[in-house]
């Protein structure tokens, strides 16, 4: 094994090893990167540090990270413009994930954007700032709640998607903020390759769903890992991470990482020393009987077993 290998191999232990999205040849570290937090405050504008951001991006890449998810809409435009001048022409394996389903007028609000026309436009618009001929995968972000989902037919956009597909301007579909129900619509319309919903130590409504996409070989991504807006907070997180040497925010990426091996990660930050500790979270193992100790907090906050 060349000393490339070696490099590499490692690489792919410290980010939770690979995954293979189903059906394609795109193969990504479980432990990838959001670019949410590239933009401004609330998601808005451009970021008080610019170059900041950009060496957010180039140092996860430089780490292993091939799986960047971003979104037209955070910004609007920023987001993507600030990924394509760190990285375009964008590195070898490389994987961008990007969503469509809404729109940021002026008063910064969240609006659906779900008609034929605006999901045509916002894969114009991807296209256009990312600097791509075509995108890699595209979720449907239906609206539902900004923390889930609700019931509702998607076939029309899920259908939409399917039609750029196969003009070439979308490599594959994926799902976001969506039920089971809506999961099974849409597979009925097109190859689903990933699912991205609510999701980590505390918010465990999916449980069932995560079982039944692993049995499928299609991967979950857990938006909201650290709680999102109202980051995580435990006794019995901060005691296992004291116990183990780390931070509270790294067990918790751990536990998705260890929770099933279609869980990839993309949690985001606009700081490079935030960064590396949470790609360091691929490094940590937890027992079987850390592990059922964690699994107590959903039980706790909820009132039942998971």
């Amino acid at each position: 094994m060349s000393a490339l290998e070696k490099s590499n191999k490692m690489s792919e232990a410290k980010l939770g090893g690979r995954f293979t999205f189903p059906g394609t040849s795109l193969t990504v570290q479980r432990l990838g990167y959001g670019a949410m937090q590239l933009a401004g405050p609330g998601v808005w504008g451009p970021p008080k540090d610019p170059d900041g951001a950009v060496a957010v991006l180039r140092e996860a890449v430089a780490a292993g990270v091939n799986h960047i998810d971003t979104s037209d809409f955070y910004g609007p435009h920023v987001t993507n413009q600030i990924i394509r001048q760190a990285l375009h022409p964008y590195p070898t394996g490389l994987v961008i994930v990007t969503k469509l389903g809404a729109r940021r007028p002026p008063d910064k609000s969240w609006q659906p954007a779900i008609s034929p026309e605006d999901l045509t436009a916002g894969v114009q618009d991807n296209l256009r700032n990312l600097g791509l001929d075509a995108l890699d995968i595209v979720n449907y972000r239906a609206m539902g709640s900004i923390h889930g989902p609700k019931e509702g037919s998607i076939a029309e956009q899920v259908t939409v998607l399917a039609d750029l597909r196969r003009k070439g301007l979308i490599g594959y579909i994926g799902l976001s903020n969506v039920t089971a129900a809506q999961v099974a619509e849409a597979q009925a319309i097109t190859d689903v390759v990933c699912v991205q919903n609510n999701y980590n130590l505390a918010h465990r409504e999916d449980d069932a769903l995560i079982d039944d996409l692993a049995r499928k070989g299609i991967p979950y991504v857990p938006f909201f890992p650290l709680g999102g807006f109202t980051p995580l907070q435990s006794s019995t997180l901060s005691s296992v991470a004291d116990r183990l040497g780390a931070t509270p925010m790294q067990v918790a990426l751990a536990w998705l990482l260890h929770r099933s091996p279609n869980i990839l990660l993309i949690p985001g930050t606009s700081s490079v020393a935030h960064l590396r500790e949470n790609l360091a979270a691929g490094q940590l193992t937890l027992s079987p009987q850390t592990l059922a100790e964690l699994d107590g907090i959903a039980a706790a906050a909820v009132g039942v077993k998971h």
